[in-house]
């Protein structure tokens, strides 16, 4: 199926917004180079000591691991924090602030990705919130009160062959216990969740100002699959303020509720296609 009437209607929809509210999953980053870690296979190609020890994303994305096997813990996530400081944001982000720019309430960025790349692509820290918490900021494993901290200089050294970290490893600065990221992991409990709960109070702020000036939203999701439906969900959601357009982006799945202009590409392909529409037919 042609996307031409889909790319045509996104772009009217966003063009005759007052406020944006982007919803981006794992997919956003992928056009950034980052790894696909759609299922077991997609993990153990980006990673291929992990499949040696037969363990996946969500074995490893576990506290458990940072007291019973820290230099296994800080190998999978360090490596992340130094891929994620390095990537490079893709256009389709610089487009998203550029279309938002034109918008009376600007935008607003809900995401489950724990990168950084919307900070790093230039979005005002206080237009995110990040659901899942933030590779960049840390903890307490022990929980000694000196609160969230930020990653700051922070390097792990990684041997490539095993994915451990090797030499010293992040240590809270109060009480010297080893430190972990300030990220929600699988069946984390312990997650300090101060700094996503200011983000999602900003959000809903945000929100209610929408509703009370009776602004238009677009809602533009993308990536967000259904094996975390955690974005899907509250975009979902939003379709409750009356006039709310959802435009959801997703390659493999773009469907939606009622009235939902699905988009059967990546982000950076229909970011491109929308805002060369918008373009060719401004005025």
């Amino acid at each position: 199926m042609s996307v031409a009437g889909p790319i045509a209607r996104a772009a009217e929809a966003v063009a005759a917004a007052d406020a944006l509210l982007i919803g981006a999953g794992a997919g956003m980053g992928v056009d950034s180079g980052l790894p696909d870690f759609r299922g077991r296979e997609g993990f153990w190609n980006a990673y291929p000591p992990y499949a040696k020890l037969g363990l996946d994303f969500a074995q490893l994305a576990s506290p458990h691991w940072f007291r019973r096997d820290p230099a296994l813990a800080w190998g999978f996530y360090g490596h992340r924090l130094g891929l994620y400081r390095s990537t490079v944001p893709h256009e389709g982000f610089q487009i998203l602030r550029r279309l938002a720019g034109r918008m009376n309430h600007g935008e607003f960025a809900y995401t489950s990705n724990v990168d950084g790349q919307f900070q790093r692509a230039g979005f005002p820290a206080d237009r995110i919130h990040e659901v899942h918490g933030a590779i960049g900021l840390m903890q307490c494993l022990d929980d000694c009160g000196v609160g969230i901290f930020r990653a700051g200089g922070v390097a792990v050294e990684i041997d490539p062959g095993t994915m451990r970290a090797v030499g010293g490893l992040p240590t809270c600065p109060d009480c010297g216990s080893l430190a972990r990221p300030n990220i929600l992991m699988f069946g984390d409990g312990g997650w300090d969740p101060s700094v996503s709960d200011a983000q999602a109070g900003r959000l809903r702020a945000w929100l209610e100002a929408i509703v009370e000036a009776d602004a238009r939203l677009v809602i533009v999701e993308c990536g967000a699959g259904t094996a975390v439906p955690t974005v899907r969900r509250f975009c979902e959601r939003l379709l409750a303020i009356p006039g709310a357009t959802l435009v959801r982006i997703n390659p493999r799945e773009p469907e939606g509720p009622a009235g939902t202009i699905s988009i059967a590409t990546g982000a950076l392909e229909a970011m491109r296609s929308i805002n060369s529409h918008i373009e060719n037919h401004r005025h």
